[in-house]
């Protein structure tokens, strides 16, 4: 038993290489179960494919209707009613003769160019400039009849500002009364 120290050494480390070598070998055995699972667990022809008919499928039934009536006998006998005169009605209008063909031009061709007709041309304006000509509207034409407008200072710009009823009486004493009021 006496061996000496190195030949222990050897022996210790040859035997500690076949336990790590069965445990790894062990350990990828496990590793490929995993992933790959038992063979032959549940058959033993593993080249066998799966049924596309499941047990769940081959026993389902259609469920059934209810076993009472759900409408009268007088509405399905409208609804018969009301559905044969349609049908009747679509077939009547297959078997009518083919309708001439619809014109497909629109309004402004039919009617731009009439025979007879002779436009009327207006007569002309003078010449007006729009940038120093006030505008007429409406509202510059009527400004004397439409209520809660406040007088009028100069006619060429009726819808200026007019501050007239925020002034002080003192200041407003100096400036020319306003119009009367019709």
């Amino acid at each position: 038993m006496n061996e000496h120290p190195e030949q222990e050494a050897e022996k210790r480390t040859a035997s500690n290489s076949r336990e790590e070598a069965a445990a790894a070998s062990s350990s990828t055995e496990k590793r490929r179960i995993q992933k790959l699972g038992h063979r032959g667990l549940l058959t033993e022809e593993q080249g066998a494919k799966m049924e596309h008919l499941t047990t769940a499928r081959a026993t389902y039934v259609l469920p059934r209707g209810p076993a009472v009536r759900l409408t009268g006998r007088r509405r399905e006998n409208l609804e018969q009613n009301i559905a044969r005169t349609i049908r009747e009605q679509i077939e009547l209008q297959m078997k009518s003769p083919p309708r001439d063909p619809v014109s497909c031009c629109s309004v402004t061709h039919e009617s731009f160019s009439v025979a007879g007709f002779v436009p009327l041309t207006e007569r002309l304006t003078p010449v007006h400039d729009y940038t120093s000509e006030p505008s007429v509207t409406f509202w510059s034409e009527n400004h004397q009849h439409i209520q809660g407008v406040t007088p009028v200072r100069s006619p060429g710009a009726p819808f200026r500002k007019c501050s007239q009823f925020s002034r002080p009486i003192g200041e407003r004493v100096d400036d020319p009364a306003p119009p009367p009021e019709d």
